[in-house]
């Protein structure tokens, strides 16, 4: 019998307004952490679809995605699990002042880099401060760069 490798696909949403990024405070395994809104991409949906779904369960943001950022791996080898991560980045275009946030979501917070750099609050993962970097750096990709058939 062999061992079936299968990564676990995630999306996460690149916010920026006048130099701050749109982050979640939440609640791991490892403790409180900070990450862009992201999360699992579900059957049934497309990537982008997913994106717009989890931007608004973890900080009641609406955001309509203008590009896709990069994809990117990363494995956390004490729960021996692999992510590829699609981050989109995108625009804030509502906000849902009555909704409750994601079970596990702390709050929502608009910090700038340099703010997220010398916060208490670790970063969720390097792919965290990694995807701002290649924001601030122009990376971008067209939404039709990943296609569903």
């Amino acid at each position: 019998m062999s061992d079936i490798w299968s990564p676990h696909v995630v999306v996460a949403a690149m916010v920026e307004r006048d130099g701050k990024f749109l982050l979640v405070e939440e609640e791991t395994a490892e403790g409180l952490r900070l990450n862009q809104p992201a999360g699992h991409w579900e059957r049934g949906e497309t990537l982008i679809e997913a994106v717009r779904r989890e931007a608004l369960e973890e900080t009641a943001h609406h955001v309509e995605p203008q590009a896709l950022l990069g994809a990117y791996t990363t494995y956390y080898e004490r729960r021996d699990i692999t992510y590829l991560r699609f981050a989109y980045i995108c625009e804030a275009v509502g906000f849902d002042h009555d909704r409750s946030l994601d079970t596990g979501i702390v709050r929502a917070v608009w910090l700038t880099p340099q703010e997220l750099a010398a916060s208490r609050i670790p970063p969720r993962s390097p792919l965290v401060m990694r995807c701002i970097k290649d924001y601030l750096a122009g990376r971008r990709f067209p939404l039709d760069f990943v296609m569903h058939a």
